[in-house]
């Protein structure tokens, strides 16, 4: 999907990432690797290896940061490289089961100047710690109404890729961990930079704002810092490094 929960940055990575047992959050480390392998738990792509009990989750998002109720329609405006951009998400009511995790899917649609360029399907589940994991996408790419690629697409337990988190259940400033991970395709990273920001968007003003840096090691030149508001989840987005685009929430609905 690339809006409500993208990442990108730079291979600048703390050398606590990089070490075997010293990278990421404590919460991942925790809640993913197998007791017997505690050094699985570092983002270190050779080393990262969660391990996923499908009676520890559920599809119903309830996170405070990232809410998924199904029937919810967020609707984001902002740029592009200078051109409106226009983005919408959908949480409906369809699930997906994956490595036997039942998963709520989310629609991502993405046009440009009024024209489709991207439509997702990504899918969600939350663990019995509150944490909220990403377990694949769908993605298409159009032109002129017509699908021009899947770049992007995965799904957790096949061809090697592997689930992440999207947002913990408690952000805290330093947390750092893989969102996602199928090797060369989608390997987006988050690090927490702010747990009480102040936020101004269409839809409103937030206090007590979850700020990301997302960051992915196959584009080191790009980063992003999202916003996560209490009770509403991703209301803002800012490209600071690798292109200039913004996005803002502007609009919610619920079916």
């Amino acid at each position: 999907m690339k809006r409500m929960r993208i990442g990108m940055v730079s291979l600048v990575l703390l050398p606590a990432l990089l070490a075997a047992c010293g990278g990421g959050s404590s919460t991942q480390r925790a809640l993913t690797t197998p007791r017997t392998s505690p050094a699985a738990a570092s983002p270190s792509a050779s080393l990262y290896a969660p391990a996923i009990d499908p009676v520890r989750f559920t599809d119903n998002v309830t996170n405070r940061y990232l809410p998924l109720a199904p029937g919810t329609i967020l609707v984001y405006e902002g740029t592009r490289d200078g051109v409106p951009q226009h983005n919408e998400v959908t949480v409906t009511r369809d699930t997906r089961n994956i490595l036997g995790v039942r998963c709520i899917v989310v629609q991502d649609v993405v046009t440009l100047q009024g024209k489709l360029i991207e439509k997702t399907f990504d899918w969600y589940a939350q663990d019995s710690t509150g944490n909220v994991w990403y377990f694949g996408e769908d993605a298409k790419e159009y032109a002129a109404g017509k699908v021009t690629g899947t770049k992007g697409s995965w799904e957790a337990g096949v061809a090697g890729a592997q689930p992440g988190i999207v947002m913990e259940a408690t952000p805290k400033v330093g947390d750092t961990y893989r969102q996602e991970y199928f090797p060369g395709q989608a390997e987006d990273m988050a690090k927490v930079l702010d747990t009480s920001a102040s936020v101004a968007v269409p839809t409103g003003s937030y206090r007590d704002v979850v700020v990301t840096e997302d960051f992915t090691p196959l584009e080191t030149n790009k980063v992003e810092h999202k916003y996560f508001a209490p009770g509403v989840g991703f209301v803002k987005g800012s490209m600071i490094k690798g292109g200039a685009e913004e996005t803002r929430l502007v609009k919610i609905t619920k079916n």
